[in-house]
């Protein structure tokens, strides 16, 4: 059962494990709120899941430790895991999908684990895990739904209302549920009105769908950039907790998660992956009322695999207007690559890719595509960019 004595003893055990990450302040992100940040992103092992695997591993008992703990995980679990047991001097066994990244590999050899590598995704390799605890008697460390896991999550609560009191929200992403319990049960129970907003990924949710229906339901997949919450069910245990517990959950597109990447990129010059960015995504796009409050986002992992960060960056420059592709039908004849050029120029648009091509589709026999990429300012100066052009009698192509 959670209590927050429970949540209290995983704060005292965890003082020599984890890093007290203290709140970022973050004024640019929305302005009509005072924001702040708490980077577990910067938490050991870049995620703040060594909180809840650390304190669940605290407590096992000398028999238990003597077997070591094993989990199935292709990220962060996998490495929160791994550090945890190193610490405690427990043997640990991380079963991982044979797809995994290379990089989440050898981070969690580096941390300590033994690592198995399973053919498959990450059902075959949650299988594997179990099969294994059976038969040589290892614990098996849950990524979201055990009680010690969740207080030992919990700990987030307890330190933004000891940084900041009079905290109004605490806006967290939310992938199985095991943070956001121990974060809403820790924070509602200290201070009853509080308000805590859950955020999914539009292509991933489960807890969303659950908590709407009232009862527990499988996605039968999932697909989104945020592969740290992309979790099909959440678990029973969160599932009764976020019921009671969370004012409300909402979902944000993959555009907008990585606008939020791109601004806390920029603004804050802090990396978070897709996971850690729902939250602040949420409140970028105003998806949860905060005018006038003082909130606070939970920025809960920061493993984005690098390879494809500037996709994301990418992305996040599209949503936001400051890159932009256009098409122009133009007749192809001298002089006319030129006279884009200036005009684009002219309306301090900078021209970063140029594909032309001469296309049957025109209805011109003369005629040809010219495809430009620009780097803009937001929308409206793209739109300023369409209309110039538009009057030089230059034909845009949707």
């Amino acid at each position: 059962m959670l209590t927050l004595d429970k949540i209290y003893h995983a704060s005292f055990v965890l003082k020599d494990v984890i890093r007290h990450t203290e709140l970022v302040r973050a004024d640019k992100i929305n302005t009509d709120c005072e924001l702040y940040l708490k980077p577990e992103n910067l938490q050991f092992t870049g995620s703040f899941k060594l909180r809840g695997s650390g304190y669940m591993i605290s407590q096992l008992t000398d028999e238990e430790k003597s077997h070591g703990v094993i989990a199935c995980s292709a990220g962060n679990h996998a490495q929160g895991v791994a550090l945890a047991a190193t610490k405690y001097g427990i043997k640990s066994l991380i079963c991982l999908p044979d797809g995994a990244p290379i990089s989440k590999v050898e981070a969690t050899k580096a941390y300590g684990a033994e690592v198995c590598m399973v053919p498959g995704v990450y059902d075959d390799a949650y299988n594997k895990a179990i099969e294994l605890r059976d038969k040589e008697g290892y614990t098996f460390v849950h990524p979201f739904d055990n009680i010690d896991v969740i207080a030992g999550q919990g700990t987030i609560g307890l330190e933004i209302l000891n940084e900041l009191s009079d905290v109004d929200a605490i806006v967290v992403p939310v992938g199985g549920g095991g943070l956001i319990s121990g974060v809403a049960f820790a924070a509602k129970t200290l201070k009853p009105d509080i308000k805590i907003y859950g955020v999914q990924a539009q292509g991933a949710p489960s807890m969303y769908n659950s908590v709407k229906n009232g009862k527990i339901e499988r996605l039968d997949s999932v697909s989104t950039i945020a592969d740290g919450i992309a979790v099909k069910q959440p678990g029973e245990n969160t599932f009764k907790i976020v019921s009671e517990y969370v004012d409300e959950i909402v979902t944000v597109s993959e555009d907008e998660i990585s606008s939020a990447i791109l601004a806390l990129i920029e603004q804050q010059k802090m990396i978070a992956e897709g996971a850690g960015a729902v939250s602040v995504a949420a409140v970028m796009f105003n998806k949860i009322p905060v005018k006038n409050k003082k909130v606070v986002c939970v920025v809960s992992g920061g493993n984005i695999d690098v390879t494809i960060l500037s996709r994301v960056i990418k992305r996040g420059l599209m949503k936001s207007g400051r890159l932009c592709s256009l098409c122009i039908e133009l007749m192809d004849k001298p002089g006319q690559l030129e006279t884009v050029s200036r005009i684009i120029a002219s309306c301090g648009g900078n021209v970063t890719s140029v594909h032309h091509e001469r296309a049957s589709e025109t209805k011109d026999i003369n005629g040809c595509f010219l495809r430009l990429e620009l780097e803009t300012k937001n929308y409206e100066h793209i739109a300023q960019i369409v209309e110039t052009l538009k009057d030089n009698g230059f034909k845009m192509v949707e």
